[in-house]
């Protein structure tokens, strides 16, 4: 019992620590937000706040990562209504936008470390690449539940360029000043039916010339050899 209450005690102090921090790259940005400031507004000793996290980068990743494991369980209702391609993209990247809804601005405030794949806290980093992958096989599950025949020369890269489409949108989402965000609202739909309808192009035959110049464009933006 002793064992429970104590663990319960620290789950408590850790996500007063988590939200703290939460609200202090909203309102100051991830930059100016300390983790002297973040243990104060948790009402934690200083100390308290590096025995649960060495550093804001460590409350960055455990946001990433718990946005991940809950996303989980929202994606699949999300798929189960329909096999349609277009409207599928479409929800997959909804529930994303939807989830991350409260904390637009944390996003924001994390955009400078974001853009550079460096980075540990960039979506494009070594050190978050289980979590992208785990994203890049929702699309790939995606494409397959569609029923869309896709060229085998493409199959391979589409899940990777699917999920490099939901980032740029996701990039003009956090970016978007309009009215509760409208203009992705409206965005987001007809760039899904584009998607799809390109995907569903791809496999006719006066297609072919021209997915090598496409496929080899996507390898050098993978990182693929320059020579």
């Amino acid at each position: 019992m002793f064992k429970l209450m104590t663990h319960a005690k620290s789950e408590t102090t850790a996500n007063k620590i988590f939200e703290a921090a939460l609200t202090s790259f909203r309102e100051q940005g991830f930059e100016a937000a300390t983790m002297r400031g973040i243990a104060e507004r948790a009402g934690v000793a200083l100390g308290a706040s590096y025995y649960y996290y060495a550093s804001k980068d460590a409350i960055v990743m455990d946001f990433y990562r718990r946005s991940c494991d809950e996303m989980q369980g929202l994606i699949p209702r999300a798929l189960e209504s329909t096999r349609s391609l277009e409207r599928n993209l479409h929800n997959l990247i909804e529930v994303k936008l939807t989830y991350f809804g409260p904390n637009r601005e944390v996003l924001r405030a994390l955009l400078r470390n974001g853009a550079d794949p460096r980075h540990p806290l960039s979506p494009f980093s070594a050190e978050t690449k289980d979590i992208r992958e785990i994203d890049i096989a929702w699309f790939d599950h995606v494409v397959r539940q569609s029923g869309v025949r896709v060229p085998r020369d493409l199959s391979l890269r589409l899940p990777a360029v699917l999920w490099f489409f939901q980032m740029g949108v996701i990039l003009f989402w956090v970016t978007d000043d309009s009215p509760r965000q409208c203009r992705t609202e409206k965005l987001l739909p007809l760039a899904c039916k584009v998607v799809a309808s390109l995907i569903r192009l791809s496999s006719l035959p006066l297609m072919r010339a021209l997915r090598k110049p496409v496929l080899e464009i996507i390898e050098i933006a993978a990182g693929g050899s320059c020579e």
